[in-house]
């Protein structure tokens, strides 16, 4: 620890000059700061925004017949659609009701299970 503020400071043994340190005193801790924050934004929460966007009108856009996976891992053919809800059938007379939120995929190019 005591490296580390030896380092920002800029000074050998820990004596702080009036003049900052290494990276220029407060204001240089701001920007230092203020810069991990924009990389940050750029590199991880952006993506991810714009990742959820993309997959909530990918669920908005599914329609009767798709064939689908949800979070929990079951497989099934959309039967009915609702703005909360989908009806999905499961095998042959049954049927599970999902909230959109929970589907991850759509399995309409994959080969038949059945």
């Amino acid at each position: 620890m005591k490296t580390l503020l030896v380092f920002l400071q800029g000074t050998p043994g820990g004596a702080t000059s009036e003049g900052g340190g290494l990276f220029g005193g407060q204001s240089g801790f701001l920007v230092m700061m203020l810069l991990i924050f924009v990389v940050m934004y750029f590199f991880m929460i952006r993506p991810q925004q714009r990742k959820q966007k993309e997959m909530r009108r990918w669920r908005e856009s599914l329609q009767k017949g798709d064939r689908i996976v949800t979070s929990g891992g079951i497989y099934g053919t959309i039967v009915e659609l609702k703005d909360r809800y989908v009806l999905v059938e499961v095998d042959q007379n049954v049927k599970l009701r999902i909230d959109r939120s929970t589907i991850l995929k759509d399995m309409s190019d994959a080969p038949s299970g059945r």
